[in-house]
């Protein structure tokens, strides 16, 4: 930086300071006037000239610029054209229209010559024509000011010292600091563009420069080194339409032509003017395939762009099959860069495929219609549909990627012997028996009593809890309530804090997602009967141990084994009572439901409350079970926290409300749904659960609502691993449907 302020100071030292223009008191003529007399005085007769010219031809916007504006310019290219061989030989009609102007487009008006030469004269020091300058500059010149392409920059019609400052451009932004750069090392040079390609949508901007003999063209940032003349846009350029206001290719000019240069960012502003050249580009090339439609590749909705060889497979109606290769460009490659697609390769009906393959990954989808009007096909690489082999791959790949990120803050808990969600904390005490089996560990979740308590009696009842049971294998966990409430363990904050915990065990301590119980003794077996329910998907079995159920249902309880323990002296609270209660209604739910609602009801008949440790025998039977996360059949209802999610279904935050259930079934290719409608529900999908090669049939209520097939994607399975993050619960595949009202009975005979 040194280096270049040095060149910079000897430059400006050369050319000596600006002298002083004094205000103007009767308006913009008097005001240029003043300019143009400054400039003759400190440059002489050529600089006269080209302040005269400036002033003939400045347009409105300009009427009171900064002079020193106007003297920064002018002074750099009267000593630039002294300095550079290929300078000296400029016409002056040429060098006072494409060097000297202080401006190329509308941009925000700024000393920025002498700064931009700054940059640009170490750069040309050894090129000997204005060509190998110009190829100098667009090499190297984007680095040294450390400005590259991107659409998150301000604005689109940036100066070079907004970019600079920014480290951000548009192809404008662009192009701009690089006719600026060339125009301060002598070489005429401008904006050339179109406000959108014929044909599609788009528009674009790039330097002309001339190099002693012609005007030759060069995209800003996209140096070849092959030389001039060559261009990503060359193509489209050529099938511009010439004297047409949005289709035609115009150059910038300072000096009034009858041309207007379009300005994309604000189309009704006429100001700047231009010089149609849509015939120089119709020579250079044609459109030799015919029509293109335009392809961009993005990794997600929102997302970056992505660079990706393109091969369509088309086949027109009668015709032989086709195949055009093409490829998509990233970031920070100009955003209208695009993979060309012949027009013709877009059947009606459509017909055959298009293939991407980045980062070593192919993803194919099916030939889409052509879009109308020839516009550009947007495609996102997570929507593109995946193979079963490579939906579980990506399903791994994500998981993997979430674990990594979540693992420092997850580990930095257990280690610190709790676990925080929901604004809470939950304290944790923990065991280890056995020795962990091939696919993870299992996890003992062990609730305490106690409730609606003083705070040390529920501390020692936790500490007691940690000492009831000793399974075979796994790690027991017996964490402290958040709070000392009578519901100390159905609060809705507890259900986050599990949630936390099993993913936190799962990422740490390889627990196995898929055995995951949970049991608890007196308030904690309260928590049990509220919270299996309502958690079924996450655990493996659940077992109760002396609580009461309060207001819970068994409902939800078919996919899960629950068991429940009892001493048939526990009369407090009838909690005796009620554990047979619930005993006779899961057998009678397992009876309407064969293969569902797996139990265990055990009454001790000589029992208290306390059962002196033969509820124990529960964690066997327990360990006999696995949770199956993608079950043909679910019933979901919903518990005084509801949940978005339960398996396979989820619905939207709004419609999870208390006692609103659902009945899914996935029987073959058939998904068959029953709920009080309206209702959008998201079936979330697996091929452990339906064949997803294949078409899927939805009804609700009795009437269809889907029917086709549902393919795998990355967006569904990032999805999924955001709603829940559960390896073994990744759909792969995502529908949204509505269940309809349901239609009233008809009325039976009489």
């Amino acid at each position: 930086m040194r280096s270049i302020l040095r060149v910079v100071l000897c430059f400006v030292s050369l050319i000596g300071p600006w002298p002083a223009v004094a205000a103007a008191d009767d308006g913009p003529s008097a005001h240029w006037a003043a300019i143009v007399k400054a400039a003759g005085e400190r440059f002489g007769g050529a600089g006269e000239r080209a302040a005269s010219f400036l002033a003939e031809h400045r347009p409105p916007r300009d009427d009171a610029v900064d002079p020193e504006v106007v003297f920064d310019a002018i002074g750099v290219a009267l000593k630039a054209r002294e300095t550079y061989p290929w300078a000296k030989g400029v016409p002056d009609d040429l060098f006072f229209n494409d060097v000297v102007p202080y401006a190329v487009l509308d941009e925000p008006r700024a000393a920025v010559r002498s700064r931009v030469y700054g940059l640009a004269g170490p750069i040309v020091k050894d090129a000997t024509t204005a060509a190998e300058a110009a190829q100098a500059l667009n090499r190297d010149l984007f680095n040294a000011a450390k400005v590259k392409y991107s659409t998150q920059r301000r604005r689109a019609n940036q100066n070079p010292l907004e970019s600079m400052e920014q480290g951000l451009a548009s192809c404008t932004g662009l192009s701009i600091l690089l006719v600026e750069a060339c125009r301060s090392v002598g070489i005429p040079a401008r904006v050339a563009g179109v406000a959108s390609w014929a044909g599609r949508d788009g528009n674009h901007t790039w330097v002309e420069v001339h190099d002693g003999e012609r005007w030759r063209f060069t995209g800003a940032a996209e140096h070849d080194p092959a030389g001039l003349d060559r261009g990503w846009f060359t193509g489209a350029a050529a099938g511009g339409v010439e004297g047409h206001a949005r289709y035609a290719v115009v150059a910038s000019s300072w000096r009034t032509t009858g041309t207007s240069f379009p300005l994309a960012w604000s189309p009704r502003d006429p100001s700047v003017p231009g010089v149609d050249v849509t015939a120089r580009y119709a020579a250079m090339g044609s459109h030799a395939g015919g029509a293109t439609v335009g392809v961009r590749l993005w990794a997600s909705r929102g997302g970056s762009r992505l660079a990706a060889e393109v091969v369509v497979s088309a086949r027109a109606p009668g015709g032989d099959p086709a195949e055009h290769r093409a490829r998509t460009f990233a970031d920070p490659d100009d955003i209208n860069r695009l993979a060309e697609v012949p027009a013709d390769a877009f059947a009606s009906p459509p017909a055959g495929s298009m293939s991407f393959t980045h980062g070593g990954e192919a993803r194919t989808m099916p030939m889409p219609a052509a879009p109308a009007g020839g516009r550009v096909i947007e495609v996102f690489w997570d929507e593109l549909p995946l193979s079963e082999d490579a939906a579980k791959a990506q399903a791994l790949r994500s998981w993997l990627s979430h674990a990594d990120a979540h693992r420092d803050a997850c580990a930095a808990d257990l280690a610190a012997d709790l676990v925080k969600a929901a604004g809470h904390e939950m304290r944790l005490l923990r065991r280890e028996f056995g020795e962990a089996p091939e696919g993870g560990r299992s996890l003992w979740i062990s609730l305490h009593g106690g409730g609606g308590a003083p705070a040390e009696v529920n501390e020692r009842q936790w500490k007691n809890q940690i000492r009831l049971y000793e399974p075979a294998e796994g790690i027991v966990v017996a964490p402290r309530a958040p709070s000392d409430t009578w519901n100390l363990w159905h609060r809705p904050e507890v259900d986050a804090l599990l949630a936390r915990l099993i993913e936190s065990a799962v990422i740490v301590w390889n627990v196995n997602p898929d055995r995951v119980y949970l049991m608890g003794y007196s308030a904690g077996g309260d928590g049990v009967y509220q919270l299996a329910p309502r958690l079924a998907d996450r655990f493996a079995a659940a077992a109760m141990m002396a609580g009461h159920p309060n207001d819970a249902s068994p409902i939800g309880l078919r996919n899960l084994p629950f068991a429940i323990f009892m001493g048939g002296n526990d009369a407090a609270y009838n909690r005796n009572a009620v554990a047979r209660q619930w005993g006779e209604r899961l057998a009678q739910l397992a009876a309407d439901d064969p293969g569902g609602y797996p139990h265990r009801v055990t009454i001790y008949p000589d029992a208290g409350h306390w059962m002196n440790g033969k509820d124990a025998e529960a964690l066997p039977w327990m360990a006999g079970f696995s949770r199956h996360p993608w079950p043909r059949r679910v019933v979901w209802r919903q518990g005084n926290t509801p949940h978005e999610r339960f398996y396979w279904l989820a619905v939207d935050p709004a419609d999870a409300t208390p006692g609103r259930e659902i009945r899914a079934a996935a029987d073959g290719q058939t998904i068959t749904l029953e709920a009080d409608g309206p209702l959008a529900v998201e079936l979330l999908l697996h091929d452990d659960l339906i064949d997803l090669d294949q078409p899927v049939r939805v009804t609700a209520n009795r009437r269809a609502v889907f029917e086709g097939v549902i393919p795998r994607t990355e967006q569904a399975i990032r999805r999924s691993l955001a709603r829940r993050p559960d390896p073994a619960m990744a759909a792969t595949a995502a529908v949204r449907v509505t269940i309809p009202r349901a239609e009233p009975a008809e009325p039976a005979d009489r």
